[in-house]
Order: C-alpha cells, then structure tokens, then sequence
C-alpha cells in the first residue's frame, strides 16, 4: 500500500513541468529496487511483478488525477501551487547533499552541477520558443506517420526522464507533445464517465484520441528497459557524478517553475508572501517525510 502511494506521487510529478518523476522515487527508496527489477523481469517476472505493480498503478492513477486536478490548480491557483512544488524540490537538498559528500571538493567537479543545469535549462527555452504547453499537436491516431510520432514521443520522453532529475512534462515540451499526451490521459477519465453514463456515442468521440496512448506506451516500454540497464550501470560506477548533475538540473528546475508559475502572477503583498511561504514549506516537509524511510535505511 505505502509503495502504491509513493507511486501516485511520482505519477504527479510526471505531470508538472520542471518536476521530475525519477527524483522522487530516488528520495523515497524506489529508484534503484524499480531499475532492479525491471531488469529481473525475464528471470524473475512473478517477484518483480509484485513489486513493480502497485507502483506502477499508484502512478497511473497520480497521473490521471494530475491531468485534471494538478492542472486545474495551476492555473486556478498558480503561486501557492507552483511554490508547492519548488518547495517539492528544495526538499530534495538534504537528500542531494548526503549523495554528493563521497566527492573531494575540486574546482573542476562543478562541472557536473552545470552540465545538469545548462541541459536542461537550455532544452526548456528550447520547448518555450517552440509550442505552448496546451498546445495539442495530434488530435488522434489517424495515420502511420501519428503511429511512429508517438512510438518515438514515449521512448525519447521515458529514456530521458529515468535519468534522476530529468523532467517527463519538459522533455515532452521539447518534442511539442505536451499538450498531446496529457490531453490524452485526461481523455480516459471522459472516456469512463460517458461509458457509466451509457452514452456510447460519446465514448466513441474520444477513444481516437485516447488510443495515442497505445504506440506511446509501446515506446516507453522500449526506453523503460534500455535505460533501465544503463542507469543500474552508471549508479554503480559513477554515483556520486551522476547526482551532481543532479545537483545542477534541480537548480534548473527551481529556476524553470518560478518562471513559469511564480514570475507571471506575482504581485508583492502580505498575503501572496505568506502563501508562498506556507506552500514552500509544506512542500519541503513533503519531501523531508518522504525521505526519512531511506535515510533510516542508509543508518
């Protein structure tokens, strides 16, 4: 149960751009048993299977739920809702810093934090130049060329975002399938509600939309397992690097979700300061909670 709620957590993260779902199942002790067994999955597939599932659901319905709710609040409520999550992320840095102390401190190894930073900065005011986030490129999956877009969407999007740090919703911007995707999910809650209204016709209105999903979902299955292998790998050498890099994608994504949801909306008064304040903190304390299982383990 406690990993399926761990699972929809990181299926919100997912969704909100700039946070990222891989950093999260890292903070919660999830990353590395999931890459695990994902690549026990031809010789143990009942065991990994037990594991992966709950999380696997948890996610889903994190996502689904973000289509819609997330969403909404974001744009009903953008400043306590975008410092939630920068809060989200500022918690990340007790767990970051403990990652990042097998490092001798050189000038040199700041490299790391700003390969991390400059990637992913770089590739957001990529996605802002090129399409707004609602922005929905393919309205259904009527053509082969529709078919082979998505296959490459979910394996470019799904092989980035198992990268700890890396942001599904950004990479998505990059290609300009945002709007397409989550457009999409939110599809399958109407899709369900007009089945349990036995309004057929409208069910079958949407499911052109929905079946983008299909190809999408073969192509992250694809990226799921290639890097899957690659990622166990590099940990396994390279930890302590890896989350420096880390270190310099957080900052970016901080830096991402203020622009997009603090900077447009901002108006300096008593009111909008304590909200922001109380929203940081509870997102800090969300991640610190999150966090205290791992920390215990690694005691």
């Amino acid at each position: 149960m406690l990993n399926a709620i761990k699972g929809f957590f990181i299926g919100l993260a997912l969704v909100i751009p700039g946070l990222s779902g891989s950093i999260f199942a890292v903070v919660v002790g999830l990353y590395e048993p999931i890459m695990a067994k994902i690549n026990q999955l031809r010789r143990q597939p009942l065991a990994s299977l037990r594991f992966l599932t709950p999380i696997a659901v948890g996610a889903l319905i994190g996502i689904i739920a973000a289509t819609k709710g997330v969403l909404w609040l974001t744009v009903q409520f953008p400043l306590p809702s975008y410092a939630l999550f920068i809060g989200l992320m500022l918690g990340l840095i007790p767990f970051m810093w403990r990652k990042v102390k097998p490092l001798k401190f050189h000038w040199y190894q700041l490299f790391w934090p700003l390969i991390g930073f400059g990637f992913i900065y770089g590739l957001t005011q990529l996605s802002t130049n090129s399409q707004a986030e609602n922005h929905i490129a393919l309205a259904s999956l009527n053509s082969p060329m529709a078919f082979g877009t998505m296959l490459f969407a979910g394996f470019f999007v799904v092989a980035l975002m198992m990268i700890p740090g890396i942001s599904g919703a950004i990479m998505l911007m990059v290609i300009g399938q945002y709007g397409t995707i989550y457009n999409a999910m939110g599809q399958v809650i109407d899709f369900f509600i007009a089945l349990f209204k036995a309004d057929f016709h409208a069910a079958a209105s949407v499911l052109s939309t929905i079946l983008l999903l299909v190809p999408f979902t073969i192509g992250a299955v694809l990226g799921l397992f290639i890097m899957a292998r690659l990622m166990t790998y590099l940990l396994k050498k390279f930890e302590a690097q890896i989350y420096a890099i880390v270190w310099g994608v957080v900052l970016a994504a901080i830096l991402i979700l203020v622009q997009r949801g603090i900077t447009p909306t901002w108006q300096f008064t008593i009111g909008n300061c304590l909200m922001v304040l109380v929203a940081l903190i509870a997102g800090g304390l969300l991640t610190f909670f999150f966090d205290k299982p791992q920390e215990k383990k690694a005691s």
